[in-house]
């Protein structure tokens, strides 16, 4: 089960034995929210560089935090390896601070990349479904950061698919857009596979990291806070917003 949060409300998903937690809605006080869960690996070869994926999170959420859009804004965390590890679910960005992603990677273990982008999607579209039934107008943001292929997980390429077309679908989000990022991809073995997932799976965009230096980590939390303001500026067109270059 996901990390119990107190200020958070725990839910289960309709697949899947690994649910959610949320805002309470009746919480909220806007009228409309972007959805963003980051869903980053910590399995064992993450180690290395650890500490410079955590800050780029923080950065990340630091950049939110600081946008005008910050009180539309709900961010969701989670980590994996060979299992998921929710270290938070959907908050609103006043309600984080920063300091708590400090050594919040626990590394080790392999890669349940299909089971942790099945469940970042699903949470995203089923929270969704729950703001659009109470007039909030939602759409959603998921990032996938990995940097191997799945070698641990009960879902399949074809249930992340069935997930993220489904999350468009049933229109819980006036748009969905999800990112897949590889981190450190040295080998090109490495690269044609998750080319190959952003394909096969629907994902909107893929981008690449062909090592994991702070100075690279630190573009990539920039491309992906832009990411996240332009996708929430976008809330009310009807559609999603454009893909940005890394």
């Amino acid at each position: 089960m996901p990390k119990l949060d107190v200020d958070l409300e725990q839910q289960a998903l309709p697949t899947g034995h690994y649910g959610f937690s949320a805002q309470r809605i009746e919480d909220l006080g806007a009228t409309e929210y972007t959805l963003t869960t980051i869903v980053v690996d910590e399995s064992g070869s993450v180690a290395g560089f650890k500490p410079d994926m955590e800050r780029c999170i923080q950065e990340v959420v630091k950049a939110c935090q600081l946008s005008p859009r910050a009180d539309n804004l709900m961010i969701r965390l989670v980590a994996f390896n060979s299992s998921l590890n929710e270290v938070h679910g959907f908050k609103l960005l006043s309600a984080i601070n920063l300091d708590d992603y400090r050594d919040v990677l626990k590394t080790g273990g392999m890669t349940a990349l299909y089971d942790a982008a099945e469940n970042g999607v699903l949470a995203t579209s089923v929270y969704g479904k729950q703001l659009s039934a109470q007039d909030l107008n939602v759409n959603g943001i998921v990032i996938v950061i990995t940097d191997g292929d799945d070698n641990a997980s009960k879902s399949t390429k074809n249930i992340v698919k069935t997930a993220l077309a489904g999350a468009v679908k049933d229109e819980n989000l006036e748009s969905l857009i999800s990112i897949l990022v590889g981190v450190n991809v040295q080998d090109p073995k490495l690269s044609d596979y998750l080319n190959s997932f952003k394909a096969d799976a629907g994902f909107t965009q893929y981008v690449e990291l062909g090592n994991a230096s702070a100075k690279t980590l630190a573009k990539l939390a920039d491309f992906v806070s832009k990411s996240i303001s332009a996708q929430s500026q976008a809330l009310g067109t009807g559609g999603p917003s454009k893909s940005l270059a890394f």
